[in-house]
């Protein structure tokens, strides 16, 4: 495996912006992780993992240490339903996942597992399930990311969580540079949250409990799949983004209702201080499509969109009294860049 200094991280994120990596690798074998993690320990380097980058936000400084890229790729199917329910779901886990399994009505279907590298991407881990007649993560259709970000954030779209989907996996320990299989309990998913974020563990591969349908089942699993791709679309930016870059509030920080009911969505918020297509710093400008999503044009900065988020956030904090956070995650900054 080879470990590259001073790697530009510009083209490694969707926003297209931010410096360089200090050191820079893509292990692509189990070995080869562990291996990365040994040098960084060796050299007393702090480790940041990367997925495809489409939820980061990268300093124009770079990012001192070792960027890991995981180019794990492999898929595989489990088709043995005896070591499905035996050995792959042990009862600890059986409530993350059974209630999603009982929900797919199918009466052909029959359980599987697939086991999906972390630098494998999410639409090829859905095309690849549908070809071979397995649904449920068609859900997630259309969304970026690898399967190594995703799990970071619990991936969700609307009322599905990856969390209900995944039943075990491999990550890596940062202090022993040993691996560990553990169960979806192990995580403590919540939304936008699970145990990866504490940087102490690196995914390197994940199980995900699904169902094998007949061709006419997945057939119509295609179908909702292009069909949620056609929507995003007309709703979304497609690139130069990291999707909602605000999360939505909690109940307790809202201090006031509207219309006799406190209103959570960031959204919201944004659309009524009239963002939306409109407000711009440097080249990062606000979605005409979604006023929760920051878009850069040509040349842009990460100081750009960091302008454009700061303003966002003064602006309904003087018309509301209350500051968006970011959902955004931001990498090699000294200290946090907004309000």
């Amino acid at each position: 495996m080879i470990i590259q200094e001073n790697i530009s991280l510009a083209d490694k994120n969707w926003f297209r912006t931010g410096g360089n990596a200090q050191y820079f690798c893509e292990p692509s074998t189990e070995q080869e992780f562990i291996q990365a993690t040994q040098f960084a320990q060796d050299h007393g380097l702090e480790i940041v993992v990367i997925g495809e980058g489409a939820n980061i936000l990268v300093s124009d400084d770079g990012i001192s240490g070792l960027v890991i890229r995981p180019a794990l790729k492999n898929i595989t199917i489990h088709d043995d339903q005896s070591s499905f329910h035996s050995d792959i779901i042990p009862s600890v886990v059986s409530d993350c996942v059974s209630n999603r399994i009982e929900s797919m009505d199918s009466s052909s279907a029959t359980p599987v597992t697939v086991t999906a590298g972390a630098g494998v991407k999410m639409p090829d881990l859905i095309n690849f399930c549908l070809d071979s007649n397995i649904i449920g993560l068609e859900e997630f259709s259309g969304i970026p990311g690898t399967v190594g970000g995703s799990v970071f954030i619990n991936l969700h779209y609307f009322q599905y969580l990856l969390s209900q989907f995944l039943v075990k996996a491999t990550v890596i320990q940062r202090l022993t540079n040993t691996i560990h299989v553990v169960d979806c309990a192990w995580f403590n998913f919540g939304y936008n949250q699970s145990m990866l974020q504490t940087g102490d563990y690196y995914l390197v591969d994940a199980t995900f409990a699904l169902k094998k349908v007949d061709h006419v089942q997945a057939a119509y699993a295609k179908g909702r799949r292009d069909e949620t791709i056609r929507h995003r679309n007309q709703r979304y930016p497609a690139s130069n983004t990291c999707g909602s870059f605000f999360r939505n509030f909690h109940i307790d920080e809202l201090p006031f209702e509207v219309n006799g009911k406190k209103v959570p969505f960031v959204a919201y918020y944004l659309d009524k201080i009239g963002v939306k297509g409109a407000l711009r710093m440097g080249n990062a400008v606000v979605s005409y499509q979604h006023a929760n999503m920051l878009v850069t044009q040509s040349g842009a900065t990460t100081n750009d969109v960091i302008s454009l988020a700061q303003t966002m956030q003064q602006m309904v904090k003087d018309q509301f009294g209350i500051v968006p956070q970011s959902e955004c995650r931001f990498l090699g900054f000294k200290q946090h860049p907004l309000l």
